[in-house]
Parts: structure tokens; sequence; C-alpha cells
């Protein structure tokens, strides 16, 4: 998973998790967004809610780094979404939400 996985804030907190995911899914499947296949996405729920998105392929998790400007639309609405390389270690409060999800 080294280098396919790209961490995504931005995320609408007001929403599920499980249709967050769906839409990001359709997000970063699109060609034109820079996508490709993905092998999987976790939605970290909370305040600050954020994804981790573990691509088939490194070279699409690099062109999705590259790509700028990327925006969900989810019912009208548009959010401007933060995409950066996952591989440092999460802060504490990452930790934390994460294993609130685990059951």
């Amino acid at each position: 998973m080294a280098g396919r996985t790209v961490r995504v804030g931005g995320l609408p907190a007001d929403l599920p998790p499980d249709r967050v995911a769906d839409k990001l899914t359709i997000h970063f499947l699109r060609s034109r967004n820079g996508g490709g296949e993905i092998a999987d996405v976790q939605v970290l729920a909370g305040s600050q809610a954020c994804a981790l998105i573990t691509f088939e392929a490194l070279e699409v998790a690099q062109r999705i780094l590259k790509a700028k400007n990327h925006v969900l639309s989810i019912g009208g609405k548009k959010y401007p979404l933060e995409v950066t390389a996952h591989g440092a270690e999460l802060s504490p409060d990452e930790v934390a939400r994460s294993r609130q999800l685990l059951p």
C-alpha cells in the first residue's frame, strides 16, 4: 500500500460516511479527475472528517496528487477537497477517531 494511499480532507461532516465514501469513489474513479481503479475507501468521521483512499496502482495516486482543485459535488453543494499523500503518522486525534470506528 506504500504510496498508493492518499488522504482526503474537506469532507462534509453532516453526511453519513457511507454516502461520502460512495461520492468519493465516483469522483476518484473518473479519468477526468486523474483517477483510476480503487482498492479501498475508508471515511474517518468526526468534526474534521477525512478519508483514506487506496488505489490499485501507484501511478493513479501520483496523478491524483498532481491534479489541482478536486471538488466534490453532493446535493448541489460543492466541497473543495484537500488531497495529500498518506504516509505520515496519524495524529493522536486521528488515531482516537479511527479506533472509535472499529467494531
